[in-house]
C-alpha cells in the first residue's frame, strides 16, 4: 500500500509540475524566425502549450515567472540527424566489444539527448542506432522519465551488402561471417522484395522514419566509395513502400550520382549531400526534396585524422570531402532547395551540436534569418511537425530556448543557450 501511495504522489507531482504556468520574460522575443523580432515580451506558457504573448514584462498570478529579460527568447531548435547511441571519438572497432551492448547504448542514448536538449535543441531525429535502443530512448523521454528533447527514429539503417551500415564490411572473413551470423546488421538487403520486407520489418517495431544508405559513406572500413549503392529500382521500392505506411525517407548520400537516384526515387531529405551538383540540386528543388548538410561532421571527422581511431580507407574518403566542405549547401541554398538543420552528431560530440548554425552561414553561405529558419522552421516541416513547433505561436507545444545575442545577425548566439523548455517542462541545465 505504501509503494501505491508513494507511486500516486509522484503521478501527481508531475501532473502538477507539466500544468505549472510559466511567464517567460524576454528581453528580445522571436516567435517566427522569417519574421522581425519583438522587443521586451512575455511568453505565457499554460498546460505545456504557448497560451499567448504579452508586450512588457507581465506575469499572472502564481505563475513561475522567469527572467529572460537580458536574453533573446526563441523556438527550439530541431536537428534532423543525430545518433544519440553513439558517442563521439570512440575508435570504430570499439562497437564491436562486449561493452557497447544494447543496454549500454540505451544509457547513451539518455545522456546524448539531454546534451543535445541543453545544447538548444528541442526536437532531434536519430538516423541509425539499434531499433529496440532508440525506441527506448524516445519512449523513456516522452514519458517524462528522463530530460531531453522531443525525439524521431530510424532505426537500423537499410545497407547493401557491404554497404556503409552492413556492419561486416571491411572485416576479416571469419570476423564478417561471425557479424553476419549474430544479424548484427538487420536491415542489410538486396532486391526490391527483400528491402520492401526490411522496411515493413523495422516499420512494425515503431519507428518514425527510414534511413536508407543511397551511397557509400566516410566512416566504415569499407572501399566501396562515395557513390550510388542502392539500384535505382531498389530506391524506389523502399521510398513506396515507406510511404505507403506514413513513414518518410531520409537518404544519406554522398556521391552526385547517388544524389540524384535517391532524389528521383521520391526520398524526402538527402543527408550530407557531399558532392550536389547542379542536377541534383534541381531535382531536389522539383521534387520538393529537403537538404540537411551536416557541416559538423567535417570537423569531428578532421578531428579524428591521424588518431588510429579511422580505418586508413575511412581518410582516405574523408580526403575527399574536405575539399568541398559546404560548397553542397551553398548549391542548395542558391538553387532554392528546402534546408533543415542536421549535424551527424556525434560525428563531432553532440554537445556541439549547436556550432551547425554558423557553419551553414560561414561555410554554406547562408544568411544568419536564413540559417536560423532552417535550425528551427525546416525540421519541423520535414518532419512533418510544424503545426506542434519550430514557431512559439500560441497553441504550440512549449519547445523555445532563451540566448545571449541576437541569432538573427549572429549565428553564434545559439551557441550561448541559458534557458531551454520542452514541451512545458523546463530542462534542468546542469547536473
Amino acid at each position: 500500500m505504501m509503494k501505491l501511495l508513494t507511486a500516486v504522489a509522484a503521478l501527481v507531482a508531475t501532473t502538477t509540475a507539466s500544468a505549472e504556468t510559466y511567464a517567460i520574460q524576454a528581453g528580445r522575443l522571436i516567435v517566427d524566425a522569417a519574421q522581425p523580432a519583438k522587443g521586451a515580451s512575455t511568453v505565457i506558457v499554460e498546460n505545456g502549450r504557448i497560451a499567448r504573448i504579452e508586450d512588457g514584462f507581465t506575469a499572472p498570478t502564481g505563475a513561475a515567472v522567469i527572467d529572460e529579460r537580458n536574453r533573446t527568447v526563441m523556438p527550439g531548435m530541431t536537428d534532423v540527424h543525430v545518433h544519440l547511441t553513439q558517442t563521439s571519438g570512440t575508435p570504430w572497432y570499439a562497437y564491436f566489444t562486449q561493452k557497447y551492448s544494447v543496454p549500454y547504448a540505451t544509457t547513451l542514448g539518455l545522456t546524448h539527448a539531454l546534451e543535445m536538449a541543453r545544447g538548444g535543441f528541442t526536437t532531434v531525429r536519430d538516423l541509425g542506432g539499434d531499433a529496440s535502443a532508440v525506441v527506448a530512448v524516445r519512449n523513456a523521454v516522452a514519458e517524462g522519465r528522463f530530460p531531453g528533447p522531443r525525439i524521431k527514429v530510424s532505426g537500423d539503417p537499410l545497407s547493401i551488402i557491404g554497404g556503409h551500415a552492413d556492419a561486416a564490411t571491411g572485416l576479416p572473413p571469419e570476423l564478417a561471417e561471425a557479424v553476419e551470423a549474430a544479424h548484427l546488421s538487420p536491415a542489410v538487403c538486396t532486391g526490391v522484395e527483400q528491402c520492401q520486407e526490411a522496411v515493413r520489418r523495422l516499420a512494425a517495431k515503431g519507428v518514425d522514419v527510414i534511413k536508407i544508405m543511397a551511397t557509400g559513406g566516410v566512416l566504415d572500413p569499407g572501399a566501396m566509395g562515395l557513390e550510388q549503392h542502392f539500384s535505382d529500382a531498389e530506391m524506389k521500392g523502399i521510398v513506396d513502400a515507406a510511404h505507403a505506411m506514413h513513414l518518410k525517407v531520409a537518404a544519406h548520400a554522398h556521391g552526385a550520382r547517388g544524389i540524384l537516384a535517391a532524389t528521383n526515387a521520391g526520398v524526402d531529405s538527402i543527408e550530407h549531400g557531399t558532392f550536389l551538383d547542379t542536377a541534383g540540386a534541381q531535382a531536389m528543388k522539383a521534387h520538393g526534396t529537403y537538404y540537411s548538410a551536416t557541416l559538423m561532421a567535417f570537423s569531428g571527422v578532421q578531428s579524428l585524422m591521424g588518431s588510429g581511431k579511422l580505418p586508413p580507407e575511412s581518410e582516405a574518403k574523408a580526403r575527399q570531402t574536405f575539399d568541398v566542405w559546404g560548397k553542397g549547401l551553398n548549391l542548395a541554398y542558391r538553387t532554392g532547395v528546402k534546408i533543415a538543420l542536421g549535424t551527424d552528431s556525434a560525428v563531432a560530440p553532440h554537445n556541439q551540436a549547436n556550432k551547425e548554425v554558423e557553419l551553414m552561414v560561414s561555410k554554406g553561405g547562408m544568411s544568419p534569418r536564413d540559417a536560423l529558419i532552417a535550425a528551427t522552421k525546416g525540421g519541423p516541416d520535414l518532419l512533418g511537425i510544424s503545426n506542434e513547433t519550430g514557431t512559439l505561436d500560441p497553441g504550440k507545444s512549449a519547445d523555445l530556448i532563451a540566448v545571449d545575442g541576437d541569432p538573427l545577425v549572429d549565428p553564434t548566439a545559439v551557441t550561448r543557450v541559458g534557458y531551454v523548455m520542452v514541451r512545458g517542462t523546463p530542462i534542468p541545465m546542469r547536473d
